[in-house]
């Protein structure tokens, strides 16, 4: 099997890992020469950069042997698939040579494990050395950190990656056990993850990769292991305010034919974005916990974004004054962000708003923020819904 080709499969086994926004497949632009028709069929997705920027981010892997058993995963021990691997210079001179093509601008790696974890994470390390001081690759590159690294491996790579993250899988370890018995939650997963913050913020800066340290992240398995929507927000808000992730991100579970949970109904793709949506008023919106309006069962409602259904509790009795309120109440109304909040402050500036028009020019969803506001002591016009 050719490189190219071994590329294309570990790619394509790739999807379920996520990173930056709005991670979709893309198609890559028209061939022009051998390499790029070779290179036909690799998956490459937009992805929006912890900075802002935009790439085209190739998701990939060192190799899909692996030697641990999860319950979920596709690569897990003794599941019949086709595997491939590459070995550390052979990856990054085919990375190397896509990405002087334009092929691909960006570096999403990850790898099972295979001889154990440190020495896997010894393999990740020195394709990455090769691709940053041997090939001269500066471009965008998130390193994953395998389960039980050293501490030495965590800060190396956060000496050479723009992002690190450690997938947690699940919120705790009583539900990691039903989705991977033989890993442990607190000592494997997120150990690694204390020691990332813990290298932020008693290391000098300039020691990371140009001259800063790596954001971090992690992903769950969203419904794979009966755990509630509770029990994945309270581990997130603790990964937001005590170990300094950048993001949480969350995979509605789908079954994988060959494994032990094939059998299990998929979890529904609304409750995957009704977290998301839950995790940036944790995150942006100085949401708290004891705010997120949980069914009985510890459930978010499917039906209505978490934003929105806070605001049928909260506001729909008592509209927020749009010409007085505050940047933190502005942004609790729905369909009014960050960015809205701040024009509507500075709109303030020169004229009392008075009219529901005048909030859409801002950048509101007026639709959405009528019900629950006033404007100069008056309830704004707006036509409901039907249905």
């Amino acid at each position: 099997m050719d490189a190219i080709t071994r590329l294309k499969l570990l790619s394509s086994q790739t999807t379920f890992e996520v990173d930056a926004e709005n991670s979709l497949r893309s198609a890559l632009p028209p061939p022009t020469g051998c390499l790029e028709q070779k290179a036909r069929g690799l998956l490459v997705h937009p992805a929006v950069l912890p900075n802002g920027g935009r790439i085209q981010l190739l998701k990939s892997m060192l190799t899909s042997a692996c030697e641990r058993d999860c319950y979920y995963c596709p690569f897990r021990s003794g599941r019949d698939f086709q595997r491939a691997t590459f070995k550390p210079d052979d990856f990054a001179r085919v990375f190397m040579e896509l990405h002087r093509r334009g092929v691909v601008e960006g570096l999403f790696f990850s790898s099972g494990v295979a001889g154990g974890s440190i020495r896997t994470q010894d393999q990740m390390l020195d394709t990455a050395e090769i691709l940053r001081y041997k090939l001269g690759y500066r471009g965008y590159l998130h390193l994953k950190i395998m389960p039980g690294a050293e501490k030495d491996q965590v800060l190396r790579s956060m000496q050479l990656a723009d992002r690190v993250s450690v997938n947690l899988e699940a919120p705790n370890t009583e539900r990691l056990q039903r989705l991977a018995p033989h890993k442990a939650f607190l000592d494997e997963l997120v150990t690694r993850l204390g020691w990332v913050e813990e290298i932020r913020k008693s290391k000098p800066a300039y020691l990371g990769w140009n001259g800063r340290w790596p954001s971090s992240t992690t992903q769950f398995v969203a419904g794979g292991a009966g755990e509630s929507d509770l029990e994945l927000l309270q581990t997130t808000e603790f990964m937001y305010s005590k170990l300094g992730l950048k993001r949480t991100y969350f995979m509605a579970f789908k079954p994988v034919p060959g494994t032990p949970m094939e059998a299990q109904p998929p979890t529904p793709p609304v409750r995957e974005l009704r977290l998301y949506q839950a995790s940036y008023l944790l995150r942006d919106y100085g949401f708290s916990m004891e705010e997120m309006p949980f069914t009985r069962s510890g459930d978010l409602p499917l039906n209505v974004d978490p934003k929105q259904a806070w605001a049928q509790l909260y506001l729909a009795h008592s509209p927020i004054e749009i010409n007085q309120a505050g940047r933190s109440e502005l942004m609790r109304i729905p369909g009014i962000g960050q960015k809205t909040a701040d024009a509507i402050i500075r709109a303030r500036r020169f004229h009392t708003l008075r009219e529901i028009s005048m909030l859409r020019k801002l950048g509101a969803v007026t639709e959405r923020a009528a019900p629950y506001i006033l404007l100069d002591g008056r309830k704004a016009e707006y036509q409901p819904a039907l249905f």
